[in-house]
C-alpha cells in the first residue's frame, strides 16, 4: 500500500504527462495484476487529486477514507504522504486553468478549393478564420482555426449575434 501511494504521488506530480504507463514501470509493484493495478493507481490518484482540491484537512482525510473501510494504518500512511506533498499538490492543482478562453481577434481570408481529396473538381470558396485567444490563467496564446463554408460562416455570425443581444438583454435587467 504504501509502494502505492508513492508511486500514485509520484505519476501525479513528477510525471504527469505519463498516467498509467509510469505505475506499471514501478519495480517495487511489477508482482501486481497490471489491471489491478490500474485500478487502484485511479482510486489513489483521485482520492489525492480530490483531497488537494478541497484542501482537506488531515481529520476530514481520515473520516473519509475510515467511511471507505480503510485500516488506521493505511490511513496513517496515506494522510502521511499527503501531508510530505500537499504543498506540491496544491501548486500542481492551482496551475490547472479555471477560465474559459477569452478571444482577443479575428482573422480570416478566402480559400478557394479548386479540387477535393478525390481529385474532383469542385470550385468552392470557403474561409479560413483564426481566432486569436489568450488564457487568463497561463497569459498564453494559443490561436484556434477552422475552415468553414459561406452558409456555416453566416450561421455562426447569426448565433453570435444572436448570443450578444441576449447578453445586452440580461444586462439591462
Amino acid at each position: 500500500f504504501a509502494a502505492l501511494l508513492r508511486a500514485a504521488f509520484r505519476s501525479l506530480l513528477d510525471h504527469p504527462q505519463a498516467g498509467n504507463s509510469f505505475i506499471l514501470d514501478d519495480p517495487d509493484l511489477k508482482d501486481i495484476d497490471p489491471i489491478v493495478l490500474k485500478h487502484c493507481h485511479a482510486a489513489a490518484a483521485t482520492c489525492i487529486l480530490e483531497a488537494g482540491k478541497q484542501k482537506a484537512d488531515i481529520s476530514a482525510i481520515s473520516t473519509c477514507l475510515e467511511d471507505c473501510k480503510l485500516d488506521k494504518e493505511r490511513i496513517e500512511q496515506f494522510c502521511t504522504e499527503y501531508q510530505k506533498n500537499k504543498d506540491a499538490l496544491e501548486i500542481l492543482l492551482g496551475s490547472i486553468g479555471r477560465s474559459p478562453l477569452h478571444i482577443t481577434d479575428v482573422s480570416w481570408r478566402l480559400e478557394y478549393q479548386i479540387k477535393n481529396n478525390q481529385l474532383h473538381k469542385t470550385y468552392q470558396p470557403s474561409y479560413l478564420v483564426t481566432l486569436n485567444v489568450e488564457n487568463s490563467d497561463s497569459g498564453s496564446h494559443p490561436d484556434v482555426s477552422f475552415s468553414c463554408t459561406m452558409e456555416q460562416l453566416q450561421d455562426l455570425v447569426g448565433k453570435l449575434k444572436d448570443a450578444a443581444k441576449s447578453l445586452e438583454r440580461a444586462t439591462q435587467m
